[in-house]
């Protein structure tokens, strides 16, 4: 059972947010109408982002730079995914969009906010493990975004040995002060046709449970998305059936930025009450 003491980062992002103003949540949809196209935006109810059900997340290092109006640096960590294989360049990317989205919903930040694109192609837990502390760590970021558990399925990693390896690896990054969020692999045809891929998928929640880490669940979002007509298959995949395109980073942009902005949002609520 969680202690029901405020954590005083939190303690100390509310009272901070009570100066801080009401300019989170507005700046923050008009952001998401920037991400995408405007045949997406169509008649897209951005207010609904949150649902007033959603349970805050615990990013206590993000919501003291938020609320105390400091620069933000934030590291997306991963393969493919992160690097922006299949976008059309590397503007269309998730880190840099989501760069930009921050940019405009964090305006007291006054445009410093930096995502550092920390993406290699065809990498699984072992390759970003022999990188953390260079790529990741060195840079001394606020927050992490590690996409992760798509490559090893492919490359023959053992689940336990993904398990182990990713959980050492989240609490080495909450050791050093650094808040964490897990993206898990994507939906997608390739790892339709590997037997067990998604095991690693749910590895990477059950992960997130274990160790309190927010999980961007980017296989149901992708399923949803497709489902729910907000995009076809040819604008969420690229062609190798393995990448997502430029329509499909900028949905994720969308989610990674949802993730972050949810303390703001709940703490902007609180200092209205």
């Amino acid at each position: 059972m969680k202690s029901s003491r405020v954590h005083p980062l939190r303690a100390l992002a509310r009272g901070a947010a009570l100066l801080a103003g009401l300019v989170v949540l507005p700046s923050a949809v008009l952001a998401y109408a920037d991400l995408l196209p405007e045949s997406l935006t169509e008649g897209l109810d951005l207010v609904m982002l949150w649902p007033e059900t959603t349970p805050p997340v615990e990013l206590p290092h993000v919501a003291r730079q938020v609320a105390s109006g400091e620069p933000l640096r934030i590291v997306a960590f991963g393969s493919s995914s992160t690097e922006g294989i299949g976008a059309s360049s590397p503007a269309a990317a998730y880190p840099a969009r989501l760069e930009a989205a921050l940019k405009r919903a964090l305006p007291q930040l006054a445009g410093q906010v930096r995502v550092l694109n920390r993406g290699i192609g065809g990498q699984h837990v072992d390759d970003m493990l022999a990188r953390l502390e260079r790529d990741v760590l060195a840079a001394e970021p606020h927050l992490v975004i590690w996409q992760t558990g798509s490559n090893d399925p492919l490359r023959g990693v053992g689940l336990e040995h993904f398990r182990e390896v990713t959980v050492a690896a989240v609490q080495r990054m909450q050791e050093a002060g650094i808040d964490v969020v897990l993206m898990e692999p994507q939906w997608c045809p390739k790892l339709d046709a590997t037997p067990g891929a998604y095991r690693f998928r749910d590895a990477v929640r059950e992960i997130g449970a274990e160790l309190d880490v927010p999980v961007i669940r980017r296989s149901d979002l992708m399923r949803e998305w497709i489902a729910e007509a907000k995009l076809t298959r040819k604008e969420l995949f690229a062609a190798d059936g393995l990448h997502m395109a430029d329509a499909g980073y900028a949905m994720l942009a969308r989610a990674a930025a949802d993730e972050i902005l949810r303390d703001a949002r709940h703490l902007t609520a609180a200092a209205a009450e």
